[in-house]
């Protein structure tokens, strides 16, 4: 069923149907292992709907956006490009991305080839499938903007952020469920913490409006302030030993 947005010519692939029971069965299965990265683009899919092409459309309406969506650039491609990251100036947003990716050893295409599992479509030659990927890949820059780590209470924050930004109906249902799943510990803030994610990212700059090339190469403080991007409280305040017990029980 193809959904028409703004006088999109019909046959477009980009479906508003709700699957909430694969969501949920994905979701379950996230919550037992938050490395098992393939869960949240099954959640995005069975629940996101029609959120990405009202993102493009979107983005055509910002000052930058239409060349942005013009030129179509693979961002995934650059986050590659070990020689472009080396020469990002220290204290910017790249540098900070690089020291990450590095150190926890991730790469924009494993991100990518874990998307691509069971949907070839995210390849496609569409402007709707490319903001999807545009959005999966400034996932990670997402971390050095927010300050939000890879346990799982930070990720648990980030997509609570990412609901805000984006209203894919996907994120907020994996913040619910580590919200809910934080209740079995009750020593630390955890659903304050998530909850600021959300807040956070609905005062923030709409972020994928960015250019990230530039974004990229500016100072990491002097963008967050920009952008609106307010200091992580509950979340630092909270021992890093602890924040993967936000799905205790497992």
């Amino acid at each position: 069923m193809a959904d028409t947005i703004r006088g999109e010519a019909p046959g477009a692939r980009v479906s508003p149907k709700l699957d909430w029971p694969h969501a949920l069965r994905a979701l379950r299965r996230l919550l037992a292992d938050k490395e098992d990265t393939t869960q949240v683009f099954e959640i995005m899919r069975a629940l996101n709907g029609s959120a990405t092409a009202k993102g493009y459309h979107r983005l055509l309406e910002t000052q930058q956006g239409g060349r942005i969506a013009y030129a179509r650039e693979e961002f995934a491609h650059r986050l590659m490009d070990d020689a472009w990251l080396d020469s990002l100036p220290a204290g910017s947003v790249g540098a900070a991305y690089r020291e990450f990716v590095r150190s926890e050893r991730l790469s924009a295409e494993g991100l990518a080839e874990v998307s691509r599992k069971g949907l070839a479509a995210i390849e496609e030659q569409h402007p709707y499938a490319w903001f999807g990927r545009r959005t999966r890949d400034v996932h990670d820059v997402w971390h050095i903007l927010s300050g939000y780590h890879r346990d799982a209470l930070g990720e648990a924050c980030l997509v609570a952020f990412s609901y805000a930004q984006t209203k894919g109906l996907g994120w907020a249902l994996i913040a619910v469920g580590a919200g809910l799943r934080s209740l079995k510990e009750k020593r630390y803030p955890y659903r304050k913490a998530i909850w600021q994610g959300y807040q956070r990212g609905k005062r923030a700059a709409w972020l994928l409006g960015e250019d990230y090339e530039r974004l990229m190469a500016e100072p990491l403080d002097q963008a967050r302030r920009r952008l609106g991007i307010t200091p992580a409280t509950i979340y630092d305040s909270i021992p890093s030993e602890a924040r993967d017990l936000v799905v205790a029980g497992r």
